[in-house]
């Protein structure tokens, strides 16, 4: 390997929003990320709906469904 032209490789911890931590190694400082296998529905089992723009709300309106019977059961 040439020298002076590779990035350097630290070892860094890599931060789930849900508070989960994961040491790994990295090019970069630091590594956030929004979703992980602690808090992953696949992974979890548990269905978890993210609705940040409202298009389910909206979906329930137009269809004129009832949230209960919208709701994705685990």
């Amino acid at each position: 390997m040439k020298e002076g032209i590779h990035p350097k490789y630290s070892e860094v911890i890599a931060t789930c929003v849900c508070g989960a931590a994961v040491k790994l190694g990295s090019t970069k400082n630091a590594i956030r990320v929004e979703i992980c296998s602690a808090c992953h529905p696949f992974y979890t089992g548990q269905q978890k709906i993210v609705d940040t723009e409202g298009r389910v709300d909206r979906f329930v309106k137009r269809y004129k469904l009832d949230k209960d019977k919208a709701a994705i059961a685990p």
